[in-house]
């Protein structure tokens, strides 16, 4: 069999290595080709490596919670590359009404759990404080049904603490608006909590007491013995992202599989076996299966022909476009020394920027010792449709936030621009419906598979783990057609 995989993003080539492992280890004969209209494999994931900088054009880490970015990268022998974020430094800020406040220690998943802390904070009032005390007394929402993120934090804690503590800490991660994202499909962990705790806190002291439990009885199981466990809740390889991509590569083509860039897909058409792929300026390609690991718009367009209705669901996810500028200072040069990880920026605060990150505190080795870089995460969905294309443009949103709230009038030394047109996908409400309707559409369609972030997670594990289920949704169709060989051979 002949399967074509479209799109080169970490889920593309997820799909890629663990479709090609699986025909290896089974003893099946599958011929794979990976193509991407881009010139370097990747997608999102982009590392520039220069002068000693170490720049992430999208994507700087991934949460250790979900396991399958670790677990590839120990099949990679990469395992010994990774690193936590800096433990000198583990303070991060919110921007509030224009000053730089820290975040409260003893959050679990954004939610408080430790009291103190709280009541010291400037981020929301004493009222708004004692607001968040009553989701102890608020009876669960009996409804089964879904809600807006802002519209779950609001009627549980308040919508001060929505605004200013909690939605800057997960709203921002979507680049996406809190009273249009779906509960069920970002956080549903928030809904389990509240209907089997009866509230946020109560299930994230709930939450916080198991894992304590958890990790002193791995403690006392372990006995000082085993491998360290990752203390970060966020992990990157030393040499940068890109470095897992290289490794996959290597992979894939030491298994002789076909890699294809600068290979733009026009259009995909059925025939009676499988699918034939119309190239730009190249000879059209027939396969038997197919995975699309592109953005949902883009699978929805290639399909548009044989599977209307699949397509126009996929064409309904929204998506936001962003860009990232990182800024390189003389460390002499800057009115503050960076103590932290930096800081988030609310949606109230009425700025393009969502965050900025302080790479060379929050993760060791990524700058030179006497230099600083600083990363700026801009473009909200508001501001879809009037995010520059230019990058001294960008750049120069980017200074006026830093002058702005961290007083830096230094000309940066160098400067790195990332722009991504629509490259974050907005889970709105309605999308777990959609979902169950691309689901019940792609029945039809036995040999085809979606993978990337368009569906069930932005993260890279997320992709991920799209790639090994497009992987083993396309095995079975492998082993179906095994099964019809073996038997007209006894036939």
């Amino acid at each position: 069999m002949k399967i074509a995989i479209v799109g080169g993003g970490i889920a593309g080539l997820s799909a890629a290595y663990y479709l090609s492992k699986q025909a290896r280890e089974s003893g099946r004969q599958i011929d794979i080709v990976l193509l991407d209209s881009a010139d370097y494999w990747g997608g999102k994931i982009k590392t520039v490596v220069e002068d000693e900088f170490v720049v992430e054009g999208g994507p700087d880490a991934y949460l250790v919670t979900k396991p399958e970015l670790r677990a590839l990268a120990r099949e990679l022998g990469l395992e010994h590359d990774l690193q936590g974020t800096n433990p000198e430094f583990t303070q991060t800020f919110i921007l509030n009404r224009g000053e730089l406040e820290p975040i409260p220690t003893g959050l679990t998943m954004t939610i408080p759990t430790e009291f103190g802390p709280m009541l010291k904070t400037k981020l929301i009032t004493w009222p708004q404080k004692i607001r968040m005390g009553l989701d102890f007394i608020i009876p669960p929402n009996k409804k089964n049904s879904d809600e807006s993120l802002a519209g779950f934090i609001s009627r549980r804690l308040g919508r001060a603490a929505y605004e200013w503590l909690v939605g800057p800490l997960l709203s921002g991660i979507y680049a996406g608006d809190g009273d249009r994202l779906s509960l069920q499909s970002t956080f549903p962990s928030f809904r389990e909590m509240e209907i089997e705790h009866g509230g946020l806190i109560k299930g994230a002291l709930a939450l916080r007491a198991k894992r304590a439990a958890m990790a002193i009885q791995r403690a006392i199981s372990s006995n000082g013995a085993g491998k360290k466990r990752p203390t970060s809740i966020f992990e990157s390889p030393r040499s940068g992202l890109a470095s897992l991509v290289d490794a996959i590569v290597d992979q894939l083509e030491a298994a002789g599989l076909e890699l294809r860039l600068s290979t733009p897909v026009q259009k995909v058409t059925q025939t009676e076996t499988g699918y034939k792929l119309e190239l730009k300026d190249k000879d059209d390609l027939d396969v038997d299966g197919l995975v699309l690991a592109t953005p949902a718009y883009v699978s929805g367009t290639l399909l548009n022909e044989i599977a209307p209705t699949l397509a126009g669901e996929l064409g309904k996810i929204e998506y936001v476009t962003t860009a990232t500028v990182s800024l390189a200072y003389l460390k002499e040069e800057l009115p503050t020394k960076l103590k932290g990880y930096g800081y988030i920026v609310p949606q109230q605060e009425d700025s393009k920027v969502l965050a900025c990150t302080w790479t060379s505190s929050k993760w060791q080795g990524r700058a030179p010792q006497q230099y600083a870089l600083l990363r700026v995460f801009i473009g909200r969905i508001q501001d879809a449709h009037t995010l520059p294309h230019e990058p001294a443009e960008l750049i120069e949103i980017a200074r006026e936030e830093l002058l702005k709230t961290m007083h830096i009038k230094a000309k940066p030394l160098n400067s790195w621009v990332f722009r991504w047109e629509k490259a974050m996908p907005q889970y709105n409400l309605g999308h777990p419906e959609r979902l169950q309707r691309i689901a019940t559409a792609l029945e039809a369609f036995p040999n085809l598979a979606l993978a990337g972030n368009g569906y069930r997670g932005i993260g890279m594990p997320d992709c991920i783990h799209t790639g090994i289920d497009a992987a083993e949704k396309i095995m079975r169709i492998t082993e179906e057609e095994q099964k019809e060989y073996e038997y007209s051979k006894v036939s």
